[in-house]
């Protein structure tokens, strides 16, 4: 994070939250300034420092860097959180389909979904059974995430215990909320003449064949299927490098967390996750730095549209269509 864009979201958080702004005690000495605290906040959240390891840096007591911690968080959420961590407008889903076109090879693609988990210390006693699993050797919350080929997280879903899998996410997730609901802007798109009425993400082999995923072909036998195979595996892997630079980036996530109370935690990982794009656009490496907001739509209760992204045969002849096109198609980490 650049030195402009730190200053920035200090002078946000002075003006919209009272906590951050210099005040006097009983004695008339003032406060620790909102610079102090939100230095305090980022360290944290930069190195996965423990609040009394600034004692000296700042002389603050473990108490406020706390406290600065979780109000900083709330504010990042609260002020940034509806353009940085936004679903796709109408906007970003043209850009999303022609750059993943010319960079992977799929069109009508959105991104790449999947989960992480963010292991927890401090999980009660009485909770450790439902947060573990097998191939985890401690308590973890899990995140399902989808990004673009910039890893930008376009949704980010926080909180699930780790006993399960992708699957289980998926089935309480609110990743098509907004198709299922009338909200979400309908971007059509064609391949080899047919044409499919939602945009698509790349998933591995756990989720299901709905209409608005792409799996890979196991065990893909011809060149025209391996390459498709092959091209899509790759392409998937845009997900996992957002995980291992959001990680790299924040200690805090990368580290167990430390907090008692699970709805702390949360908030520290969205606000690690909109800081993330707000460092992608201010380094000029996003995909859509313009936010342009749809027109109001009327929430409604469409079951039809549920159907239809749970369609098994829409998903078979988009699979299949993709392997035609991209047999023919250009793809620069293979073709080069």
């Amino acid at each position: 994070m650049n030195r402009e864009l730190f200053l920035k979201i200090v002078r946000d958080m002075e003006n919209d939250n009272d906590y951050f702004r210099t005040r006097f005690d009983a004695r008339h000495k003032t406060s620790f300034s909102s610079l102090q605290k939100c230095t305090s906040a980022i360290r944290q959240l930069g190195y996965g420092n423990v609040p009394d390891s600034l004692d000296e840096y700042l002389n603050m007591s473990d108490r406020t860097s706390r406290e600065s911690l979780q109000e900083f968080c709330e504010g990042v959420i609260r002020l940034y959180g509806k353009e940085y961590l936004r679903r796709p407008t109408a906007h970003d889903i043209t850009i999303l389909y022609n750059h993943h076109a010319t960079r992977h090879g799929f069109p009508g693609m959105l991104g790449s979904v999947d989960c992480t988990h963010w292991a927890w210390r401090n999980c009660p006693m009485a909770w450790r059974g439902q947060f573990m699993r097998g191939d985890h050797n401690c308590p973890t919350l899990i995140l399902e995430a989808a990004t673009s080929q910039d890893t930008w997280f376009w949704h980010a879903y926080f909180g699930m215990s780790g006993s399960n899998n992708d699957l289980n996410v998926l089935n309480q997730s609110p990743l098509f909320n907004n198709l299922s609901n009338g909200t979400a802007p309908i971007v059509p798109f064609t391949i080899n003449g047919n044409e499919y009425k939602y945009g698509y993400y790349l998933v591995d082999g756990i989720y299901p064949r709905w209409s608005v995923f792409v799996k890979t072909i196991p065990h893909a036998t011809g060149d025209k299927r391996k390459r498709f195979s092959g091209a899509q595996e790759a392409a998937r892997k845009d997900v996992e490098r957002a995980f291992g630079i959001l990680k790299s980036h924040w200690g805090i996530v990368r580290l167990p967390a430390r907090a008692w109370e699970e709805n702390k935690i949360r908030k520290v990982m969205y606000a690690c996750i909109i800081l993330h794009n707000m460092i992608l656009k201010d380094d000029g490496l996003a995909l859509c730095p313009d936010y342009v907001p749809d027109p109001p739509a009327v929430v409604q209760d469409l079951e039809d549209v549920r159907m239809e992204i749970r369609d098994s045969g829409v998903h078979e002849n988009l699979q299949m269509d993709l392997v035609d096109y991209i047999e023919q198609a250009y793809i620069p980490r293979l073709d080069d």
